[in-house]
């Protein structure tokens, strides 16, 4: 006969029960530190691109014409379509932004021209859901990777 009573304070199995409670915790942690790495890690390889295109400039002269350079430049160091590169050029004048990047300020006022590289890519996760915050109705995230620069 099986006396329940002495079963009752037996505590034998008591840290395997725990166990099993604990690890599906530390295994949904452990995977969502690795997606965020994962992600971190593409956003940063975005931004590495943008920034190369960047330094394109640096080496030419800002001209209508290099501008399909620095996308084809960008979209090549980022491994996604050169129609998810978007290059934005523009000139201020006293901080205002004018709709004629090639014009000329008015006499007396500061200028600026600047050039923005940004090359947008989808990120997975490894347990893709809709029901994270920001993400897409296929449970992917769009990421950006922004750089600009002054050039004159």
């Amino acid at each position: 006969m099986i006396r329940f009573a002495h079963l009752a304070r037996d505590e034998r199995g008591a840290s395997l029960v725990e166990l099993a409670l604990v690890v599906p915790i530390l295994a949904s942690l452990l995977i969502g530190m690795i997606d965020l790495s994962r992600a971190y890690s593409y956003k940063l390889k975005l931004e590495q691109a943008a920034q190369r295109a960047i330094e394109k400039v640096q080496q030419y002269q800002t001209a209508n014409s290099t501008y399909s350079t620095l996308q084809a430049e960008a979209a090549t160091a980022a491994g996604v379509p050169s129609s998810n590169v978007t290059i934005d050029y523009w000139l201020e004048c006293n901080g205002a932004r004018q709709t004629n990047y090639d014009s000329v300020c008015p006499s007396g006022q500061v200028y600026a021209r600047w050039i923005q590289v940004d090359v947008s890519g989808t990120f997975t996760p490894l347990f893709a859901s809709k029901r994270y915050p920001g993400a897409n109705s296929n449970g992917t995230f769009t990421l950006h990777g922004i750089a600009g620069m002054r050039t004159q």
